[in-house]
C-alpha cells in the first residue's frame, strides 16, 4: 500500500488551507472507497502530518490535529501542499522543518504536489528551480519576485514534471486532485470521483479567470511609466518602436528591460491589456464582439479573435456568453464562429 501525506502547516496559514487539507482528504479518501468497492486493495493509506499539536484555522474558529509528526514519518509516497497565507514569507520561515522534510522525501523517491499558494512552499524547498509550475494569478507578480529561477505558467491549471505537480488558483485544486486519482488510480475512478464531488474534470487552463492588472512592482521607472502610457492609450495605434523613442531608449534595450520587469515583452503587454478591458466590456455591456474589438483598437476580427482566445483560452463570444447573461446573441452578431463553435 502507498502512502499519501497531506501537510498540516503551522504557522501562517490561510483561511482556505483547511479547505485543502479537507477536501484532498475526502477526495483520496473516496477514490480507496470506490477502488474497493471494485474488488481491489485500498491504494492508498492516508494521513494528515505536521509538526506541532495542532494547528488553528480561520482566525481560530477552526482547528486540525494532525495524526502523526513527520518525525515519525520515514517514508511516503506522495505529499500533497495546502495552500498558504498572503504573508507567504512568515508562512514560509514558520514551516522550515516541512520545507526540509519535503525536499528529504523528493530526494528518497516521493512526489509532491502543492496546491494554490502552496507553491511557494514547494519553491521554497528549491525542487522547483528550472522547472514549470502553476499557482493563482493573483499571487504570480510575488512568486516571480521570490522565485526567479522558477519556470511560471499562471496559464496552466495543472503542471506535471518529473515526480512534482502545481496546480492554479482557488478551488482548482480539486482539479488537481482529480489528476493525481486518475494518475494513481484509473480513469474510471476519477470519473468516479468527478460525478461524486462534482468537480469538471479534464479542465486543462485557468486563463479565463485570470484578471490582468500588470507587474509593477519592480524598480524600473522608465518600464513603469512605459506600461502607464499604455494602458491610457491601448485603443490608439503604439508601436513598439514609437515606444522606446518615447521613453529616449535603444529597442533591443527597452525590450529587454520591459520583459524583465514585467514577464512580457511589450507588444504582450499592450494586447493583454486591450483584451482585459475588452473582457470587461463583454462582461458589462451588451455591446457586440466588434464593436468591443474597435473600442480596443483592433480592425482585424480574426486577429482579434487569436489574440483573445490566446490569453483567455476562449473565443470573444464565447466568452461574453458565458460572464454576460444579459448579452443576449443576434443575428446579426459580427462574429463568425470557428469552424466546429455555436453562435449560441
Amino acid at each position: 500500500m502507498k502512502h499519501a501525506t497531506i501537510l498540516v502547516p503551522h504557522v501562517q496559514t490561510a483561511n482556505s488551507t483547511i479547505a485543502c487539507i479537507v477536501g484532498a482528504y475526502q477526495l483520496f479518501t473516496g477514490a480507496n472507497d470506490y477502488w474497493q468497492k471494485r474488488g481491489e486493495n485500498p491504494l492508498f493509506k492516508i494521513e494528515t502530518a505536521g509538526v506541532a499539536n495542532e494547528s488553528a484555522f480561520i482566525n481560530g474558529l477552526l482547528t486540525i490535529k494532525p495524526q502523526v509528526n513527520i518525525a515519525s514519518l520515514k517514508k511516503t509516497d506522495l505529499i500533497l501542499i495546502p495552500s498558504l497565507t498572503p504573508e507567504f514569507q512568515l508562512a514560509l520561515d514558520g514551516n522550515i522543518k516541512l520545507i526540509d522534510w519535503i525536499r528529504e522525501q523528493y530526494q528518497n523517491g516521493a512526489e509532491v504536489a502543492s496546491m494554490c499558494t502552496g507553491a511557494f512552499m514547494l519553491a521554497s524547498s528549491g525542487l522547483l528551480d528550472k522547472r514549470s509550475c502553476s499557482i493563482h494569478w493573483n499571487s504570480a507578480d510575488r512568486f516571480r519576485s521570490l522565485f526567479p529561477n522558477v519556470q511560471l505558467k499562471t496559464e496552466k491549471l495543472i503542471t506535471d514534471e518529473n515526480g512534482i505537480y502545481t496546480n492554479g488558483g482557488g478551488y482548482s485544486f480539486l482539479n488537481l486532485l482529480l489528476y493525481l486519482v486518475e494518475k494513481y488510480y484509473d480513469r474510471e475512478t476519477a470519473i468516479y470521483c468527478s460525478k461524486t464531488f462534482q468537480v469538471e474534470i479534464d479542465r486543462q487552463t485557468q486563463s479565463a479567470f485570470a484578471i490582468f492588472t500588470g507587474q509593477k512592482s519592480h524598480g524600473d521607472e522608465v518600464v513603469k511609466k512605459a506600461q502607464e502610457y499604455i494602458e491610457a492609450n491601448f485603443h490608439e495605434k503604439i508601436s513598439v518602436a514609437d515606444l522606446s523613442k518615447r521613453f529616449a531608449v535603444g529597442r533591443r534595450n527597452f525590450d529587454r528591460r520591459f520583459i524583465k520587469a514585467t514577464g512580457n515583452t511589450p507588444l504582450e503587454y499592450l494586447q493583454r491589456v486591450k483584451i482585459e478591458s475588452a473582457k470587461k466590456a463583454f462582461e458589462t455591456t451588451r455591446k457586440t464582439v466588434n464593436e468591443v474589438m474597435y473600442e480596443v483598437g483592433y480592425s482585424d476580427e480574426k486577429a482579434f479573435r487569436e489574440v483573445f482566445r490566446k490569453i483567455t483560452g476562449l473565443s470573444p463570444l464565447t466568452y461574453r456568453n458565458k460572464y454576460n447573461k444579459e448579452a443576449v446573441p443576434s443575428a446579426h452578431e459580427g462574429e463568425i464562429p470557428a469552424i466546429g463553435e455555436s453562435s449560441n
